[in-house]
């Protein structure tokens, strides 16, 4: 999705003014939706709205404010028309058995979708950089999912932004009690998921990316022993759109060895970073010689391991994370 311009405005003042707030605003409304597209989607309508109503405003709260109160209620008036975003750990409680057939990708399913750190563009605001980058973990993002949209929207205000309760209950038009009954709710919610209210964004640690250069070359060299030996005992992969997931490092190991690994110089990896979690672009070679875009691989590690791998098989991410849809030569 385009952005406007400022040729699109008419005048450099109204872009001059949002762009500082550009990227916390996108994560806002991926925070919201799951879904980066959609965000794009609600953004470009919010700042639409925004442009359209510039000259009525009347400063009656902060240029920041008023924009989150805009984007807010595109999201909201998204939601409405959409599922929740999930993982297929979502779907299903059961783990896939590598030996049996799963189905295969499930299109009509809303899908969580990653975020690309590399949208988090720089702002010379730090409280605008503390906005963009916090509670985008994946974990954080696939729990709000499973609030109803108004404690959704609480949650992050609140807890995420550190919005007060009656700046809340003024965007979303309520009574301050009605915003913090939906904040102890949503709390109580993701209490139960183990998720902390102050989970946020932490850039991957050096030792993650020292874990991801064995893993890289593991896939590259179709060695499904180095592979296995990267895992958590109880370490999860999941494919989305495959509905299928796995968990233990018994289980994963066999899907990669029998089903991926099968010769050295299929997959090219590379670095990039998603919800402030380590991740890699991976490209799969064709017959051609050609290598194309596959997914997108995000992981979740502890100590020395690797304990989740969500690779998102969605080739229209590729440009969002600043990669080509093909690698040549």
């Amino acid at each position: 999705m385009t952005m406007m311009t400022q040729a699109d405005t008419g005048s450099g003042e109204f872009p001059q003014l949002v762009n500082q707030y550009r990227a916390e605003l996108l994560a806002h409304c991926y925070r919201l939706l799951g879904s980066v597209h959609d965000a794009e989607d609600a953004l470009q309508e919010a700042l639409v709205r925004a442009w359209r109503g510039y000259e009525g405003f009347e400063g009656r709260s902060s240029v920041r404010t008023w924009l989150y109160r805009i984007a807010t209620n595109a999201c909201l008036r998204l939601l409405e028309q959409r599922d929740r975003r999930l993982l297929p750990s979502g779907m299903s409680m059961q783990p896939g058995n590598p030996d049996e057939h799963f189905p295969g990708p499930a299109r009509d399913v809303a899908w969580l979708e990653p975020f690309p750190d590399a949208l988090l563009s720089p702002a010379s605001d730090p409280a605008s950089v503390v906005a963009a980058r916090s509670g985008l973990r994946l974990a954080v993002i696939t729990a709000l999912q499973q609030l109803p949209a108004r404690q959704r929207t609480v949650f992050i205000l609140r807890d995420v932004l550190g919005w007060r309760a009656a700046e809340v209950a003024s965007l979303l038009d309520v009574s301050v009690i009605a915003v913090n009954s939906a904040l102890q709710r949503a709390r109580d919610h993701l209490r139960d998921l183990s998720i902390r209210p102050d989970e946020a964004r932490e850039p991957a640690a050096p030792a993650d990316r020292t874990l991801l250069d064995r893993y890289t070359r593991a896939i590259e060299d179709a060695d499904a022993v180095a592979l296995v030996a990267l895992l958590a005992e109880d370490a999860t992969f999941e494919m989305p759109p495959l509905p299928a997931w796995f968990r233990g490092r018994r289980d994963i190991g066999r899907f990669f060895e029998t089903r991926i690994l099968t010769a050295p110089g299929k997959f090219t990896l590379l670095n990039v970073t998603a919800n402030g979690q380590p991740a890699l672009a991976v490209y799969r070679r064709e017959e051609d010689g050609t290598r194309k875009a596959h997914g997108i691989q995000v992981f979740t590690t502890a100590g020395s391991r690797i304990t989740g791998i969500i690779a998102f098989l969605d080739p229209s991410l590729f440009p969002l994370f600043g990669q080509p849809l093909a690698l040549l030569g």
